[in-house]
C-alpha cells in the first residue's frame, strides 16, 4: 500500500515537469518554423522577386542534391550566391547577441543589461573601426574578426576590472563600469570615423560598421560565427545550473558550490566571444540582446536550460526579419538594420525602464 502511494504521487510530481517539457518542446518546434519561414522570405524578396516555393526548392537542390533544375542560372545565382548567406548570417547574428544579452543579464541581474549597455559592442567596433581606417599595424595584423574579438575582450576584461570593489563584483558596479566604457569607446569610435572622412579612406565602410548590415555578406563570413555560437552556447548550456544559481545573488551562488568570481569572467569572456565575431560581420546592431531575453523568459520562465536555446531562435528570426524590413520599408533604398532594430529597441527600452526603475535604481 505504502509503496503504491508513493509511485502515485512521484507521478503526481512528474506530471507538471512533463507538462512543461511537452510546452517547451512545441515553442521551440513553432519558433523553428517561424525562423525557417523567416529566412525564406527573406531570400525570396528583393529587386527580383521570386516565390518561396522556388527558393525552397533551389535550397533543397544545393543543400541535398534534390529535384530538376527548372529555374534559371540567375535564380540560381540570386538565391544561393547572394540572398541565402545574407539571411543565413542575420540568423547567426541574431542568436549570437541574443544569447550575449541573456548571459549578462544573468550575471549583472539587471533586466537593462545587453552587450551595448556594457560597452563591449563598442570596444568590438573600435577594434574594427580601427583595423578598416588605420590599418592592419595598429591591430596587429590581425584579421577583422580577430581583431573585432580582441577589442570585445579588452572592454571586457576593463570593465570587470573596473567593477571590483574590495575584490568584489557588484551587479550595480557591472552596469556602470559598462556605461561608462560604452560613453568612452563612442567617442574614440567617432573620432576614427571623422579622421577617415579624407576622400581616400575607406569612410563608407566605417558607417556600415556603426550602423549595422548584411549587404555584403558571402558564404565564408559564416564559418567563424557558426563555430563561436555552436562553442558558446554548448558550454551556457553546460553551465546552466551555475547561471541560474547568480539569479539567487552572490552569496545564493556561492552556497550552491558556485565560484562566482571566476564564473563571472568566463561569462564575460564568452559574450566577448560571441559579440566580437557578430560585430566583425555584420557591424554593431543594438537592442537584440536586450529584447529577446525578456520574450524568452516571458514565454518560458527563468531557467536557463531554456531560456538559451529559445534566445538563439527567438534572435535569428527577429534580426532576420529586421532586415527583411529594411529592405522592403523604403525600398529601393535599403535601411541599415541597426535602424531598424532601434525602431523596435527604443520603445522596449523605456518601457522596460519604467517596468523596472525600482529594481534599476
Amino acid at each position: 500500500m505504502m509503496r503504491r502511494d508513493a509511485s502515485m504521487l512521484n507521478a503526481a510530481h512528474d506530471r507538471p515537469r512533463r507538462s512543461r517539457a511537452a510546452t517547451f518542446g512545441l515553442l521551440v518546434v513553432a519558433v523553428s518554423v517561424l525562423l525557417i519561414l523567416a529566412v525564406l522570405t527573406s531570400v525570396s524578396l528583393g529587386a527580383v522577386h521570386l516565390p518561396i516555393e522556388r527558393v525552397a526548392r533551389i535550397a533543397a537542390h544545393h543543400i541535398f542534391g534534390v529535384g530538376p533544375v527548372t529555374w534559371t542560372p540567375v535564380d540560381d545565382q540570386i538565391v544561393w550566391t547572394f540572398r541565402a548567406p545574407r539571411a543565413l548570417l542575420a540568423a547567426l547574428v541574431g542568436a549570437a547577441l541574443a544569447v550575449s544579452g541573456a548571459v549578462l543579464q544573468a550575471v549583472a541581474r539587471n533586466a537593462l543589461a545587453d552587450p551595448y549597455v556594457f560597452g563591449i559592442s563598442g570596444g568590438a567596433s573600435v577594434a574594427a573601426v580601427a583595423s578598416l581606417t588605420l590599418g592592419g599595424a595598429v591591430t596587429g595584423g590581425l584579421p577583422l574578426p580577430f581583431a573585432a574579438f580582441t577589442g570585445a575582450a579588452l572592454t571586457t576584461l576593463a570593465v570587470y576590472a573596473l567593477a571590483q570593489s574590495g575584490g568584489r563584483v557588484t551587479p550595480l558596479r557591472l552596469v556602470l563600469s559598462g556605461v561608462a566604457a560604452g560613453y568612452v569607446l563612442s567617442a574614440v569610435t567617432s573620432f576614427l570615423v571623422l579622421r577617415a572622412a579624407g576622400p581616400d579612406n575607406p569612410l563608407g565602410s566605417v558607417l556600415t560598421w556603426l550602423a549595422g548590415s548584411f549587404g555584403g555578406a558571402q558564404w565564408s563570413y559564416l564559418g567563424v560565427p557558426s563555430v563561436a555560437l555552436l562553442l558558446a552556447t554548448g558550454w551556457l548550456l553546460a553551465r546552466a545550473r551555475a547561471m541560474n544559481a547568480l539569479l539567487n545573488g552572490e552569496e545564493g551562488a556561492i552556497s550552491l558550490g558556485v565560484n562566482v568570481q571566476r564564473f563571472r569572467l568566463e561569462l564575460f569572456l564568452l559574450t566577448a566571444l560571441l559579440v566580437g565575431v557578430s560585430v566583425a560581420v555584420s557591424g554593431a546592431i543594438g537592442f537584440v540582446g536586450l529584447m529577446i531575453p525578456h520574450v524568452a523568459r516571458l514565454l518560458t520562465g527563468s531557467d536557463h536550460r531554456r531560456v538559451l536555446p529559445l534566445c538563439a531562435l527567438l534572435g535569428a528570426a527577429f534580426l532576420v526579419t529586421c532586415d527583411v524590413l529594411g529592405r522592403v520599408v523604403i525600398a529601393p533604398t535599403e535601411l541599415p538594420v541597426g535602424i531598424v532594430t532601434a525602431v523596435f529597441g527604443g520603445p522596449f527600452f523605456v518601457w522596460l525602464l519604467r517596468r523596472n526603475r525600482r529594481e534599476t535604481l
